[in-house]
């Protein structure tokens, strides 16, 4: 992943899902909070630029399910994790679908490239596609 996807990513200011909801207008950019439910915005994946999901907490793994229903639903768009993200998260956020990042806190580049390769091989199949180490083995 390089590192300019590892950032911000796009500025464009994203609408609550009930503002994109009603409005059906310009918006292409939603933000979903902690709790609110991703397959709202199923119907409407194609015009959708950005979903920014919040994260209150590092607790707080309901982000983890929304990225992975709106990945496995076929978004191709700009998937971030915004609010409380650690570094040692994000390699679990990008399996998940995550390709942008807005933490709270500043993150080191070196110690967030080495979270992010820390593994060669993972052990289960994601929404990031990679193939697991015992299909590999096993072909």
């Amino acid at each position: 992943m390089d590192k300019s996807a590892i950032s911000m990513g796009s500025d464009e200011p994203a609408v609550t899902l009930d503002a994109f909801l009603e409005d059906q207008t310009n918006a292409t950019a939603v933000r979903l909070e902690a709790g609110e439910d991703a397959r709202a915005l199923l119907p409407h994946l194609d015009r959708i630029a950005l979903v920014e999901i919040s994260f209150p907490s590092f607790r707080d793994g309901r982000g983890y399910s929304a990225a992975r229903i709106l990945r496995e639903a076929g978004y191709t768009g700009e998937l971030r994790a915004q609010g409380d993200v650690l570094v040692d998260q994000m390699l679990f956020m990008k399996r998940c679908g995550f390709d942008s990042f807005a933490p709270e806190a500043e993150i080191d580049a070196a110690t967030l490239e080495a979270a992010l390769t820390r593994y060669d091989h993972v052990y289960q199949k994601a929404a990031d596609g990679q193939v697991p180490v015992w299909k590999l083995r096993h072909g």
